[in-house]
């Protein structure tokens, strides 16, 4: 039975870690979307910095990344820039994020 208790305790470590850092991830992917979209808006230096928090500190509104999509798009009105456009630039940047932690660790 002990083995079937280690089994079960690794698998809950395991699937704490995974979300910790896929927390993580999805911190990393709103701060360069946030930098994206301040550059957009014309933000350098300390207020883009500023900016990339706002957006990350956004995602704390509700489950999921619906929040963070409309802060964006919202602020990003008037440039020109879409809603398919944010959700892509996302998608790119929790990539990249990924990608660069995968290298990191090998």
């Amino acid at each position: 039975m002990s083995m079937f208790n280690e089994r079960k305790d690794a698998l809950e470590a395991k699937y704490a870690y995974d979300q910790e850092q896929m927390f993580k991830f999805i911190a990393k992917r709103n701060h360069r979307l946030g930098l994206w979209a301040a550059e957009l808006l014309g933000r350098e230096g300390e207020e883009a910095d500023a900016y990339a928090h706002e957006v990350i500190k956004s995602d704390f509104e509700e489950p999921g990344e619906e929040d963070v999509v409309r802060k964006v798009t919202g602020d990003l009105e008037g440039t020109g820039t879409t809603e398919d456009t944010v959700r892509s630039k996302m998608k790119l940047f929790l990539a990249e994020v990924m990608e660069e932690a995968r290298n990191e660790s090998s």
